[in-house]
């Protein structure tokens, strides 16, 4: 097994509860780790034998362009897509960070992990 992580990718999207922070936007960090079975293309050196890391990317990219009022709906939505667009993945955590959420006071981010 191999385990491959994405560490903090960084979106301008619109999720939130409050209609403002979807209308404006923010910016948001997401980390995804997944395990797939790679003895093939560790043995082949064959990008077609992988789970293609520039193509799991595009695969966030698409969850975080759709708004959401929870980042936990996110972090769902971009664990499940992973996992349907990528059969050899047979784990994958997900963590979707909100950078400087509007809690009224200086807070750097506020996350949720599945």
């Amino acid at each position: 097994m191999a385990t491959i992580t994405l560490e903090e990718m960084q979106f301008y999207a619109h999720h939130g509860c409050f209609e403002e922070e979807r209308k404006v936007g923010t910016n948001f960090s997401v980390t995804v780790t997944f395990s797939y079975d790679a003895t093939i293309a560790a043995t082949t050196d064959s990008i077609s034998d992988a789970v293609n890391y520039a193509e799991v990317y595009q695969v966030v990219k698409r969850q975080m362009s759709v708004s959401s009022h929870l980042v936990e709906n996110v972090a769902y939505r971009i664990k499940e897509a992973l996992l349907e667009a990528f059969p050899a993945i047979s784990s994958a955590t997900v963590t979707v960070y909100k950078i400087n959420p509007p809690l009224g006071e200086p807070f750097k981010r506020v996350g949720v992990t599945l």
